[in-house]
């Protein structure tokens, strides 16, 4: 009986660990690469300019596509690049900050793509609006 037990549990380990597929990195796939992963506003006066750009590269062997852009906050828009960028090529993120704010601020956005590294990834975005004098 223990035989057929310890044969029993033997063919389930075999059976379970060739069930087990490798996992395959695909290093010729998209990859982006941020000129900056923070957005700094610094220090601005109250209805300043709140456009920003931030660039983008993608340094990978293929296409990259930008899914979404998400702010974590109502107060910071973005618009992107719908387009993929090819091998090589860059793209840019517009963002705007609701310079009616005043106050320090520090917000986030998260960037969906195809990276096969870092399909998200989220950009700081700080500084500080001044109330008029």
């Amino acid at each position: 009986m223990k035989k057929v037990i310890l044969l029993i549990c033997l063919s389930v380990y075999l059976i379970d660990a060739s069930a087990q597929e490798a996992v395959v990195l695909n290093s010729n796939g998209a990859k982006i690469k941020f000129d900056s992963e923070i957005i700094e506003y610094g220090i601005i006066q109250q209805d300043a300019n709140g456009n920003r750009e931030l660039k983008f590269t993608n340094i990978g062997k293929e296409p990259i596509i930008l899914q979404s852009v998400n702010s974590s906050c109502g107060c910071l828009v973005a618009s992107w690049t719908k387009e993929p960028i090819a091998p090589g090529k860059s793209g840019v993120i517009k963002v705007q900050y609701d310079t009616k704010r005043v106050g320090k601020f520090e917000k986030t956005l998260t960037v969906l793509s195809n990276d096969v590294d870092r399909p998200s990834i989220v950009i700081k975005v700080k500084g500080e609006v001044l109330a008029p004098k």
